[in-house]
């Protein structure tokens, strides 16, 4: 993976926004899920993508994808993820007013991208062992880079691609690298997000940990017990601000740091005091040249399991300090469930939303705050005054991640 030699600029480049696509569970595209977030609204719904009934749990944030959006006789032959992320990526690639490129860099989050490719493998192989129509395909398609290639083929662009497979902390790694990238001068635009589509074997997995939720996700409540999954993608056009002036683009909001850490503590559990979350938020304010004082929102990871959002309840009280007792939080998976690779790109644009809106997204499914957040919990529709927004993203391995936003004026 080579990017051309950085072009050594005087001091760090600005990075801007340009273009916003999202899908979830809420539905397609900014105006559907501003208005889901916004409100609050849960859309956890019965699964229909595979089997669940030998599943603890039936529910997920499904997304009900549209029939006929994209040319037939392709369209069928795209596993979920993919269509989830053209979907997004065509959002985006609209509003940012781009045009085809050879030199486009793309760098895209994912954990069990083309998954479903190889459940169907398994499923044909094992219904009829001999048979093997359509096999060498869904091996073709299954390999990472496919799903991006196909993309680069819609839009018409091509350039060097990264994938990046962090569990949870995927989408948001993706960006913070691609903001690297342009913040450093290897290039002045990047395409990147993240995307995930729900599979039965991740499902059971989760399931058989007992790590989701029996009744409802309910993060940050006292009485939480575990987590939802879902399924979406959201993708960022991303440039400097002098190529976006230059081209008179308009702008929806800036990028101005990004931190993240590894926590060595446990394959699965994050340190109950939370370490690495409270060094990847130290970082992304001191790239950003922030004090925690100014940020107004906080997009927590929050996922309703009991060891997570308290670990990240005594990081975000360890890095705020004084300002704690002020500083919103809220955790947006209450709404669509934690969308794995995708969950970092999702909440970046949450974040953008609230920047441009100026609101807070609500935890709606809250009923009693754990005593150990120190931080006021948003639970209802709220309008605020928002200039910058950080979003947190942790995962399995001990992979932690934090952005921030600035509202572009």
């Amino acid at each position: 993976m080579l990017f051309p030699s950085p072009q050594h600029p005087s001091s760090p480049r600005r990075v801007v926004i340009t273009g916003a696509g999202v899908v979830t569970s809420l539905g397609l595209g900014w105006t559907a899920n501003a208005e889901g977030f916004r409100s609050g609204r849960v859309a956890l719904r019965p699964v229909t993508l595979f089997d669940v009934s030998r599943q603890r749990v039936k529910v997920a944030g499904e997304v009900p994808l549209p029939a006929n959006r994209l040319d037939s006789w392709r369209e069928r032959r795209f596993d979920r993820a993919t269509k989830l992320l053209l979907l997004a990526a065509e959002e985006a690639w609209l509003q940012s007013g781009w045009k085809p490129s050879n030199a486009l860099p793309t760098v895209l989050g994912t954990t069990s991208g083309g998954m479903g490719l190889g459940e169907t493998y398994y499923r044909q192989t094992l219904a009829t062992p001999r048979g093997h129509r359509h096999q060498p395909s869904r091996v073709m398609h299954y390999q990472a880079q496919s799903q991006v290639l196909t993309l680069a083929d819609a839009f018409g662009f091509s350039g060097p691609i990264t994938i990046i497979a962090n569990a949870c902390a995927s989408g948001a790694n993706a960006i913070g690298h691609a903001w690297e990238l342009l913040r450093d001068g290897h290039c002045d635009r990047v395409l990147t997000g993240g995307y995930d589509a729900l599979s039965q074997l991740v499902f059971a997995g989760f399931d058989s940990l007992q790590a989701l939720s029996p009744t409802q996700c309910r993060p940050f409540d006292a009485h939480r017990d575990g987590l939802a999954l879902g399924e979406g993608a959201a993708i960022l056009t991303l440039e400097t601000l002098e190529h976006a002036q230059q081209r008179n683009a308009v702008i929806l909001g800036e990028i101005v740091g990004y931190g993240s850490a590894l926590d060595v503590h446990h394959l699965t559990q994050p340190h109950p005091e939370g370490d690495a979350a409270l060094a990847s938020m130290t970082a992304a304010t001191k790239a950003a040249g922030l004090s925690p004082e100014a940020i107004d929102y906080v997009n927590a990871h929050g996922t309703g399991t009991p060891m997570n959002d308290g670990a990240e309840a005594n990081a975000i009280r360890r890095w705020a300090g004084d300002r704690v007792g002020t500083l919103p939080v809220s955790s947006t998976k209450s709404s669509i469930g934690h969308l794995l690779g995708a969950a970092g790109a999702v909440e970046a644009v949450i974040c953008l939303m609230a920047l441009r809106e100026q609101w807070l997204p609500p935890t709606s499914t809250l009923r009693q705050p754990d005593p150990v957040c120190r931080f006021p919990i948003v639970s209802q529709p709220t309008s605020a005054n928002v200039e910058h927004a950080l979003t947190n993203s942790f995962g399995f391995g001990g992979a932690n991640a934090s952005l921030i936003l600035r509202r572009w004026s």
